[in-house]
């Protein structure tokens, strides 16, 4: 592995969370218990490779991640009653399974691009002491993956050059970032890798899009790069951004579609057709009393 693959540079750029959860409120009780089950089992799974600490990297979007590849490959699935720290007072569901894994240790991986581009941008202090907390598990992490992290790392590169240039060209750059995403949903090299590694493609550029949507005015009054500044300065801002991700995320959509899921895929659509949407509506309406 070539030195850029160190601890210093593969955090460089940008990885955004938040986004990829189910719509609580469209979801039938069993339903919730499912997702929560993978949720609590990727968790379980983040300790037993990382220890504690590691489950500080615990994402909704690792969690969808698991789900989708465990809905594929259908792996062999032990689901158990636990308590925990967190759940002291009742026993849980808990999925457990070698996909797990994988995801736990992409939730590290990615945290720790995410902590590296806090410190990097905003000196924040919380991102620099995760960091040297998680080094020794992101170490044994890039020894696991070392093409996927390689990878990776490139896209990383670009993304930071562009946003070093403020480059305005917003396919190019959330392009970048989704060839990230398309790293991350590939588990395995078969016949599903290409239907997965678009889906990861169109999903990441959709997130992208949907954090530089966020961030805009807080990015615009901090001088910081954001692709969407010269759309933001347009009447119809908030219709093409509307549009555009719509058209992110209906081709992400499609490729899903290819797959022949059966089990929990109607948490998987739940989480695709209107979980992505929630936190939006949430950033539009806070927007648009602002305005007013």
């Amino acid at each position: 592995m070539r030195n850029r693959l160190s601890e210093e540079n593969i955090g460089r750029g940008a990885f955004m969370f938040g986004y990829i959860a189910v719509n609580k409120a469209e979801l039938k009780f069993k339903e919730y218990d499912v997702y929560r089950s993978f949720y609590c089992g990727l968790c379980k799974s983040l300790k037993e490779r990382g220890g504690n600490l590691s489950r500080l990297t615990l994402s909704y979007d690792m969690t969808f991640l698991y789900m989708l590849l465990t809905g594929l490959y259908e792996p062999e699935t032990v689901c158990v009653s636990e308590r925990c720290m967190a759940h002291p007072l009742g026993k849980h569901g808990v999925r457990k399974n070698e996909l797990a894994a994988y995801a736990a240790d992409m939730s590290v991986l990615l945290s720790c691009l995410k902590y590296r581009d806090d410190w990097k941008d905003d000196r924040k202090f919380s991102a620099k002491c995760m960091l040297g907390m998680l080094a020794g598990k992101n170490s044994k992490v890039l020894s696991l993956y070392q093409e996927k992290a390689e990878r990776i790392a490139d896209a990383m590169e670009q993304l930071a050059k562009g946003e070093a240039k403020h480059a305005s060209n917003l396919d190019e750059m959330a392009g970048t970032f989704g060839s990230i995403m398309a790293e991350i949903l590939v588990y395995r090299e078969d016949e599903w890798e290409p239907v997965l590694s678009k889906m990861g493609f169109y999903l990441g550029k959709f997130i992208y899009i949907m954090d530089a949507y966020e961030d805009i005015e807080e990015d615009k009054k901090s001088g910081s790069h954001n692709p969407l500044q010269r759309l933001y300065q347009t009447p119809d801002f908030e219709g093409a951004c509307g549009q555009i991700l719509t058209m992110m995320i209906a081709e992400c959509c499609r490729e899903f579609e290819k797959l022949p899921i059966l089990e929990h895929a109607d948490i998987l659509r739940n989480i695709l057709y209107s979980g992505v949407w929630v936190k939006y509506e949430e950033i539009r309406k806070k927007r648009a009393g602002k305005d007013k």
